[in-house]
């Protein structure tokens, strides 16, 4: 296997090759540890250096052998340190495995590095001052979206088939879009968050993965999802596997498309252009296409996103060591700031915001089976434009100025339905456009159903990234 050919397969591929003992397990993890090093100081999306040996992981899980990330925030691995990308919090090593960890070694994932975010994870830019920017594979002077930023520039350029993300008001599908991947938000409930967080960020994060193609992401839900030990609530279970799902027939669809931004931001004419032509394809489908949109109070989501931020910087200020504020950044030293002033009735007043969001949404769903939306607002952004050490932001300003960059996302982390967003558009200059489906909650199924037929109708495997040349120009050994 030579390292471009190695870079081609996704992470069901791979376990295929290893399963039917075409290459071995130690082949593949050598070629992954090849391909990080020599793309890894083009994009900067790892944290630390590589896991030497990697992590402990089954022998006879579904993905046994597939090369593997976690994010610089959790899921928490034992022995791991995490410093959440603040220079202020020196790596603190995780006490034991979180619910999701085990189930992501159960599974065989051979679990490689730890990938980069912004600080507390609190942008849709992966630009922190303890590392500096990841840099988008397809071009290295825009960002690779946040928060899951590292990982995204890591998976798109061909480094590991799949890695795992996170989701606190669209950091699984923005980084998607902006790297040209598959992005799944579950619905709550979906994913265990145990066993040290009940609700994590009062049940608007959501952890799960980045992928290339959809069927790597049916197939990691198949090994992850379900109720922990002691969870407060869990999603419906499916009604068989979600790998399942890929080449099945939903029937005649309703769906709604809808490019408007509910938060007031203006749209960039081709990512409006992508999300209608996916609407188009699902109508030479046979499925019934309208334009349409919920009604969302974009206030209300507000309110939610900062208790949502309050609640990352309320677990810094119950820390048995307050991290040093001052080597923190503006914006999460503002965050700690409102923290400190938060009321129980600030609280109770999100509380009820995110039940007028859910409800008016959920409601629109009693009409529609998906929803079509650009996933951001812009094309991926030039590093910079969203500056997190801006002594200027207030806690608001700072959601504003996310909103104006992308405000699709943010609405289904509040309700709780779960969202994909899938890279079938293509700008000028080869940037990929990301087109968000949204689906009733618990609807998992339905998202690939939609989601497998327009990645054969609109396929994107064969767009690669310029990074992708380093494998054929000093990569071409086999392995």
């Amino acid at each position: 296997m030579k390292l471009h050919e190695y870079a081609r397969y996704d992470a069901v591929g791979l376990r295929n090759l290893i399963r039917t003992g075409e290459v071995r397990a130690g082949e593949v993890e050598a070629a992954a540890r090849q391909a990080l090093a020599l793309v890894n100081p083009e994009v900067n999306g790892l944290a630390l250096p590589l896991f030497r040996p990697a992590l402990d992981h089954a022998a006879d899980g579904p993905f046994t052998g597939v090369p593997f990330l976690i994010k610089d925030h959790g899921p928490m691995a034992e022995g791991v340190p995490f410093t959440l990308g603040s220079r202020s919090i020196p790596g603190i090593a995780a006490r034991h495995d979180t619910d999701l960890m085990a189930r992501f070694r159960a599974a065989g994932l051979v679990t490689l590095g730890l990938t980069t975010v912004p600080e507390m994870c609190l942008s849709f830019a992966t630009e922190p001052l303890r590392y500096g920017p990841a840099r988008n594979p397809w071009d290295p002077a825009r960002g690779a979206g946040g928060s899951s930023g590292g990982a995204a520039a890591l998976v798109a350029a061909g480094a590991v088939p799949i890695a795992h993300a996170s989701d606190g008001a669209g950091s699984i599908r923005v980084p998607a879009s902006c790297c040209g991947l598959v992005g799944l938000k579950p619905s709550r409930g979906r994913v265990p968050c145990g066993p040290d967080a009940g609700e994590p960020m009062l049940g608007m994060a959501y952890e799960f993965a980045l992928t290339r193609t959809v069927r790597d992401a049916a197939h990691l839900l198949d090994a992850v999802h379900g109720p922990g030990i002691g969870d407060k609530y869990t999603a419906p279970p499916p009604r068989r596997p979600y790998a399942a799902e890929l080449g099945a027939r939903p029937g005649r669809l309703r769906v709604a498309v809808t490019t408007a931004a509910w938060s007031g931001a203006a749209v960039d004419a081709p990512v409006a252009a992508a999300a209608v032509q996916a609407g188009r394809v699902l109508e030479q489908a046979g499925h019934q296409v309208e334009a349409a949109g919920p009604y969302v109070d974009w206030d209300a989501v507000t309110r939610s996103c900062v208790a949502e931020g309050v609640a990352i910087a309320s677990t810094l200020l119950l820390a048995p060591r307050r991290p040093d504020r001052a080597l923190m950044e503006a914006v999460s030293r503002q965050f700690l700031r409102t923290a400190e002033q938060y009321s129980a009735l600030d609280l109770l007043a999100a509380f009820d915001a995110q039940n007028r969001v859910t409800r008016s949404v959920s409601a629109f769903f009693t009409d529609y089976d998906v929803l079509v939306t650009p996933t951001l607002g812009r094309l991926p952004a030039p590093h910079g434009t969203l500056d997190y050490d801006d002594p200027e932001h207030t806690v608001f300003t700072w959601l504003a100025a996310m909103a104006e960059y992308g405000s699709f996302t943010q609405v289904f982390n509040v309700t709780g339905h779960p969202a994909i967003s899938l890279p079938l558009g293509e700008a000028g200059g080869g940037l990929p456009i990301g087109v968000q489906l949204a689906a009733p909650y618990g609807r998992e199924d339905l998202l690939f159903q939609v989601a497998a037929y327009l990645e054969q109708a609109m396929p994107w495997q064969d767009r690669l990234p310029p990074v992708w040349s380093l494998y054929e120009e000093r990569g071409a050994t086999s392995l």
